[in-house]
């Protein structure tokens, strides 16, 4: 099970930033303690060459962006201060996503610790998100012909809105999301299939919709490869988030994505996405276990 990470994942922000960088480095350290992996599942990404990105975003935006000139309002929206250390990590993270769904191709289930940044535009960024490393890889699949039709389920409790837009107009990608309707971002975008969640969705709802929508997913799409944003902001403890899934609900809807792509033996990169309880505990039980599912439905 290959595990895409990096030290610079890890970047320096303020004291009491909202986004919980530390994670990083402790789920790849928690994994490894528990034995979910071993430092031979690890694989460290170089940066993305630019003309991968250039398959998803704009030359315009990405030169920009590398060349820290973005307008000041679109740095605001990203809410990270740019530096060239910002910029190296976010070429990184992409070129994990991209390796990793490589090395999916090959294994069926692969990770990167970091990633999940569907926020991120074609033109620009947003919400700690400025490179859309799950739709560059799957462009990158397209452009070389290793996929044909992707499917991309993003269960974050926020809406993939810079992927939807990404792909609007690219029926080769699918795009799913399942969301929280009253949360960020509050003017949202059309994805292929939105579900909104109304506030407080407990486990048996949040469940029974995603058993119920995912076998029309695949039927309709027919994929030959998953993306999967797996962020656990959907539990009731978050501090941005609006649902109420327990941590056991959490690794339920984890099982149902890998058990859908493990019996019609599809493919599956996964990005961690967000995650904001107080307590980081809290976040790196609910990723160790999106780790640990995956082990027991591929039997790796």
């Amino acid at each position: 099970m290959k595990i895409a990470y990096h030290p610079i994942y890890t970047h320096p922000v303020p004291e009491n930033h909202r986004f919980p960088m530390e994670k990083y480095a402790l789920l790849h350290e928690q994994l490894l303690w528990e034995g979910v992996a071993t430092e031979a599942d690890f694989f460290t990404p170089q940066k993305v060459a630019l003309s991968s990105l250039y398959l998803a975003h704009t030359p315009a935006y990405v030169q920009d962006f590398v060349g820290q000139t973005l307008e000041e309002r679109t740095r605001i929206r990203i809410g990270f201060v740019q530096s060239q250390q910002l910029i190296d990590r976010e070429l990184t993270l992409v070129q994990g996503t991209i390796e990793g769904a490589l090395y999916a191709l090959e294994q069926q289930v692969a990770f990167n610790i970091a990633g999940g940044t569907h926020h991120a535009y074609s033109d620009r960024g947003e919400g700690f998100c400025m490179l859309n490393d799950q739709a560059v890889a799957a462009a990158y699949l397209l452009e070389k012909g290793k996929a044909q039709r992707v499917l991309i389920i993003d269960l974050d409790v926020h809406q993939g809105n810079g992927t939807a837009e990404i792909f609007a107009q690219r029926p080769a990608v699918f795009t799913f999301s399942m969301h929280a309707q009253g949360n960020y971002p509050f003017v949202k975008e059309q994805s292929d299939k939105d579900i909104a969640l109304p506030d407080g969705t407990d486990d048996a709802a949040y469940i029974a919709q995603l058993r119920e929508v995912l076998p029309y997913l695949f039927e309709t799409h027919r994929p030959d490869f998953v993306f999967y944003q797996s962020g656990v902001d959907v539990l009731g403890s978050d501090k941005f988030g609006k649902l109420q899934l327990s941590l056991e609900g959490c690794a339920e809807r984890d099982r149902l994505v890998f058990e859908a792509c493990a019996q019609r033996q599809i493919p599956v990169q996964c990005s961690m996405g967000g995650g904001y309880s107080p307590r980081l505990s809290t976040i790196l039980e609910a990723h160790t276990n999106t780790f640990r599912i995956a082990r027991q439905v591929f039997e790796i």
